[in-house]
């Protein structure tokens, strides 16, 4: 480790736009060491309060679906309002606060409604901080700034669950588990007021702006629908960690930890793909898909060691999710409509999502063989939409589009 004089002066020579890029990122390594933490165990947690499978899983799928939806709603507000910080502080209180409240929960309906809460803040705050990003990405590269911002979450998704880990083998309920993720929560919100403090125009760090589309137009909706595809067969870790828990591989206690190895796969991936994407564009995410699609029959149906592998490529799926994709929109972004943009596609990613995660509950009480065969399947039908958005890209203009052209 670099001693404390080398770390200052490594910091005082870095760019305003990449120290934003750091400080929000370890906003949403404490975010995500409190959601995510609070996700590997909510499925269990649901169990214990009488919810099953189904249940479950359509719990999962609509919190996705709001936490997407709402992002268009959000979005169009603040590029209205212009109140970026305002609204992002709204969202991370509502999004933080909603799990340690999960210790207080005496009843099912309680639960769901915490749970419903996590993602509606989520929804509330997304779109501005990755506009706020987006000011950086003519400096840093699309890929590298979503992916760096990413490998930093996935960190926190990392330690969350790993945290839960330890609270279960030292005896501790789901509820002390709940609690405990309280401190990461305020952490977050900590990091988040410097951030405020240090750059209270994130505008002004666009010192060589990204070329933007006009308006939305057919990569764009291409695009989107692809993505939709991909996301009604990236199932949660609710229903998986509802599986294990019947049937195995994994006992109850060791569930978290499965998650936390394969969320550090994910930061891995997110540094990878969004280096890989920023020099060679489409054939990354066309891989990145296929990848993540072989992650259900592996979960579902190996052992130990393959269902470890296939949660690695459940990363992959993620990474693709989380980098790739918002690279890409960053690259079809509208002039003065960025967090609309943001917002309006994942609300159609959501709506895929909560598609996917209905049919997959649905599935996994008839016939696991039949949900495996449709999440991969579908994931894999987005492939020729992904090559679709990328020729509907004007040729000799790949950098607006952030496709390329196949």
């Amino acid at each position: 480790m670099a001693p404390p004089r080398a770390r200052r002066a490594l910091f005082a020579s870095a760019s305003p736009a990449f120290l934003f890029v750091v400080v929000m990122g370890v906003v949403n390594l404490f975010a995500d060491t409190t959601y995510e933490g609070g996700s590997s165990i909510h499925g269990p947690f649901l169990a214990t309060l009488g919810a099953g499978a189904a249940l479950i899983s359509l719990l999962a799928g609509l919190g996705e679906f709001l936490g997407y939806a709402l992002r268009a709603v959000f979005g169009w507000m603040a590029d209205r309002s212009g109140r970026y910080w305002p609204m992002t502080f709204v969202g991370y209180a509502i999004n933080l606060f909603a799990v340690p409240g999960m210790a207080l929960a005496k009843t099912l309906p309680a639960a769901a409604a915490l749970v419903l809460a996590e993602r509606i803040g989520r929804a509330m705050r997304k779109p501005t901080v990755e506009t706020m990003l987006s000011y950086t990405t003519g400096e840093l590269g699309r890929g590298w700034v979503y992916g760096l911002n990413t490998a930093l979450d996935e960190t926190g998704a990392t330690l969350g669950p790993i945290l839960m880990t330890v609270v279960l083998l030292r005896g501790g309920d789901y509820r002390t588990g709940y609690a405990v993720l309280l401190v990461s929560a305020v952490l977050a919100l900590a990091f988040l007021v410097a951030a405020r403090r240090a750059f209270p125009l994130p505008s002004r760090l666009e010192t060589t702006p990204a070329a933007t589309a006009r308006g939305f137009g057919r990569p764009y909706w291409l695009f989107m629908a692809a993505a939709s595809l991909f996301a009604a067969g990236l199932l949660s870790f609710e229903l998986v960690g509802y599986h294990w828990t019947r049937v195995g591989p994994f006992s109850p206690r060791w569930v978290p930890l499965v998650l936390a190895l394969s969320t550090a796969g994910g930061v891995v991936a997110n540094l990878v793909l969004g280096r890989l994407y920023d020099r060679i564009g489409l054939p990354v995410v066309l891989t990145a898909v296929v990848l993540s699609a072989a992650f259900s029959p592996l979960t579902f149906f190996g052992g130990v060691g393959w269902a470890i592998v296939g949660m690695l490529l459940w990363g992959v799926g993620y990474a693709t999710q989380d980098t790739l994709f918002k690279a890409i929109i960053a690259g079809l972004l509208p002039e003065g409509r960025r967090s609309l943009a943001f917002g309006l596609f994942y609300a159609g990613y959501g709506g895929g999502w909560l598609v996917g995660a209905a049919a997959s509950g649905l599935l996994y009480e008839r016939s696991r063989v039949a949900l495996v065969v449709f999440a991969a399947a579908i994931q894999l039908l987005s492939l020729p939409l992904f090559v679709a958005a990328a020729r509907a890209t004007p040729h000799g203009e790949p950098a607006r589009s952030g496709l390329g052209t196949p």
